[in-house]
């Protein structure tokens, strides 16, 4: 599936500066925020497979990561910690997957229990801060969160914030190709469902070994 270029920092490719960009595998990864194992398999994919990828020239010149973000509903916050990411993505798409990293170690902070009592625009502060933990600017992406508590000139009142028409496309995303549960993984267009949260780093090797060809 392509990657419209306003969401380019969702990718994660190895090609060196100034190279003729291939025709690159593709792996996209579809994971929610406050789902236990997306963070598993996140962190095994950033902290482990990244640097094989990288370290390994042929897999660096042929394949590319894409994080695509799965909201699941039925965790209310799950809504909210995706906006923060596409609010990081507008102001620094470099510290994207940085940020990422961050949201997945904390993630507990905004499963149910955890936000029930506070309001929307509290948890969107609390996502600021720790977007400025990465070196983005806390101001910005709070001001790009932030619901008014006023009706826009036109008298509408669900008016959404600066992130959500970038969220709408990528509800569109997951639901073109019936993505439901996460993690899922899709390569070269095909749901990959012999990949899971649980890998190793040698099951990792094993799968890169046998596909990208």
């Amino acid at each position: 599936m392509a990657l419209a270029p306003k969401f380019a920092g969702q990718k994660l490719a190895f090609a060196s500066p100034g190279d003729v960009a291939p025709t690159l595998h593709t792996v996209e990864v579809f994971l929610d925020y406050v789902c236990p194992f997306s963070a598993k398999l996140f962190n095994t994919l950033y902290h482990v497979v990244a640097p094989l990828v990288r370290n390994n020239p042929k897999w660096s010149s042929s394949v590319q990561f894409i994080f695509r973000q799965q909201v699941q509903p039925w965790h209310p916050s799950s809504t909210l910690t995706h906006e923060a990411a596409l609010a990081v993505l507008q102001i620094a798409p470099a510290k994207y997957w940085a940020f990422s990293d961050a949201l997945f170690k904390d993630q507990q902070a905004y499963f149910d229990v955890n936000v029930v009592r506070e309001t929307r625009n509290d948890t969107y502060r609390r996502l600021a801060k720790l977007a400025a933990t990465v070196g983005v600017d806390e101001t910005a992406v709070y001001d790009r969160l932030v619901i008014p508590d006023k009706p826009a000139e036109d008298g509408s009142l669900n008016v959404g914030n600066e992130v959500t028409n970038d969220l709408k496309v990528l509800v569109k995303t997951a639901r073109l190709v019936g993505v439901h549960v996460s993690p899922t993984v899709i390569f070269n267009g095909v749901v990959a469902n012999e990949v899971s949260s649980s890998w190793t780093k040698e099951q990792w090797e094993e799968w890169l070994t046998k596909n990208i060809v």
